[in-house]
């Protein structure tokens, strides 16, 4: 039937570039795919603490419907990453306490909802990831229609199943399965350095002649 679909993952990326993916801030990595890449700035950790990483199990649903994650959730394998496109309504919730929990029980990475959860104080105890655009009380539809494992977009990013997916306290983003190898070696290098800038600040040793320069190209000085 048209709208509702269940698709496959053809390939997840390495369970060792995952762990190499946690130990980088996602500002490294964004900095490093242009400042173009993110799921924007309403999508925003809700769990205590806590990094994101895992291949992407997508989720498309119509607004306010939860038929389909549910699905989603029973299918997705320990490590991936829940990924919804709910289109950013939140007039409903669509997972909570009850939901995360069996995401919990099955292993799963963590949760990325453009849409709204509920259970916020449950949520905040516990260091699961989720990721959401906002929070409600007013329950789920059960309905559908709603596909799995399809390409989806969340602020523009398109995600497609098996991508990596990451997200600390700044916020989430994915990187497609081919350009994973490409951006982790460029966001280490960028995070090796910024790391020697701070010890050199801390020095006082912080050169900020850059500063006169980027003015001077700008006739200030």
């Amino acid at each position: 039937m048209i709208g509702f679909k269940i698709g496959t993952i053809e390939r997840r990326v390495d369970q060792r570039m995952v762990e190499h993916f946690k130990a980088l801030p996602v500002a490294n990595v964004s900095d490093c795919m242009s400042r173009m890449s993110g799921f924007g700035p309403r999508i925003r950790p809700m769990h205590r603490k806590g990094v994101l990483a895992g291949s992407a199990v997508t989720v498309r649903t119509r607004p306010g419907d939860n038929l389909m994650i549910h699905k989603a959730l029973d299918i997705a394998l320990p490590g991936d990453v829940l990924v919804v496109d709910a289109g950013g309504d939140v007039t409903n919730s669509l997972m909570g306490e009850l939901m995360l929990s069996h995401a919990i029980q099955r292993g799963l990475a963590g949760v990325v909802l453009d849409g709204a959860i509920r259970d916020l104080a449950w949520i905040r105890e516990h260091d699961f990831p989720v990721f959401a655009a906002g929070v409600t009380h007013r329950g789920p539809y059960k309905d559908g229609p709603g596909e799995i494992n399809v390409p989806i977009s969340i602020d523009g990013t398109v995600v497609h199943p098996g991508d990596l997916v990451i997200g600390d306290d700044d916020g989430a983003l994915a990187i497609a399965f081919d350009e994973v190898e490409t951006v982790y070696s460029a966001a280490l290098k960028k995070h090796e350095a910024e790391t020697r800038q701070l010890v050199a600040i801390e020095k006082g040793e912080n050169n900020r002649a850059w500063v006169n320069e980027a003015l001077r190209t700008h006739g200030v000085l």
